[in-house]
């Protein structure tokens, strides 16, 4: 829950004090974050909006979906609320396999969803979006809001920087998403957006055309049946494979 402390931090400069433990506030979310995801195995990360109920089309394509991502061998994450999230970790689960989620603490509304088998509570937004960067390597985005475009912007904008390597990121429901495609178009030809960056991502509606864009931008290479192999866990830091 957000506290009336954390507002006043964002409201500008504080002592000293107040800001060093507010640092270490962070620091420790980080920390808390990378003991409970180091294991999780290579993901792919799902956005979505967390007001899409089961009852809605969504919510059933994105259970189908991260069923087959998840056949590829990846473990599924999330956000790990209600929703599209829970969809792709419910996805995930009915497949067996893995499904882990990285959950905000608000003062309404998210409590992590019931097909989690590991997931992390984490209080500040920028934090949570560095943890569901940090362990994937591929990004589905969703029908969404306000939270999905801001995690679909901030990781396209990071890998059109070059801050984190080509990983693929597929767009799905083309009905939806048509006049946010469009206004990126508007601002290819404005000059803001370069052409080039229209093809860092695949926006489609074919379930079949995004696992494969998925499989073939990411195993081979990123080696990733390699990469299991490398990590083992220290018992005295008590971590968990």
């Amino acid at each position: 829950m957000t506290s009336s402390k954390e507002i006043q931090f964002l409201e500008g400069r504080q002592s000293r004090r107040k800001e060093f433990y507010f640092t270490m506030k962070v620091a420790w979310e980080f920390i808390k974050g990378f003991r409970t995801l180091h294991f999780v195995g290579p993901c792919i990360t799902i956005f979505g909006s967390a007001r899409l109920g089961e009852n809605t089309p969504e919510y059933k394509q994105t259970v189908e979906i991260a069923g087959r991502i998840s056949q590829l061998g990846f473990t599924i994450m999330t956000g790990g609320g209600p929703g599209i999230m829970e969809a792709a970790n419910r996805g995930a689960r009915e497949v067996g396999g893995r499904s882990v989620g990285v959950n905000i603490e608000l003062p309404f509304e998210q409590e992590p969803n019931p097909y989690l088998d590991r997931s992390v509570d984490i209080r500040y937004f920028f934090v949570r979006k560095v943890l569901l960067l940090k362990y994937s390597y591929g990004f589905v985005i969703m029908p969404g809001g306000f939270g999905t475009l801001d995690e679909f912007f901030e990781t396209i904008t990071l890998i059109q920087t070059k801050k984190i390597s080509q990983f693929p990121i597929v767009i799905m429901d083309r009905e939806y998403h048509t006049k946010l495609m469009a206004y990126i178009d508007h601002m290819v030809q404005e000059g803001t957006v370069s052409p080039s960056d229209r093809e860092l991502y695949l926006y489609t509606d074919s379930i079949e055309e995004a696992v494969k864009y998925l499989h073939e931008n990411t195993i081979d290479d990123f080696q990733l049946k390699k990469e299991a192999k490398r990590w083992k866990p220290f018992g005295w830091l008590f971590e968990k494979s």
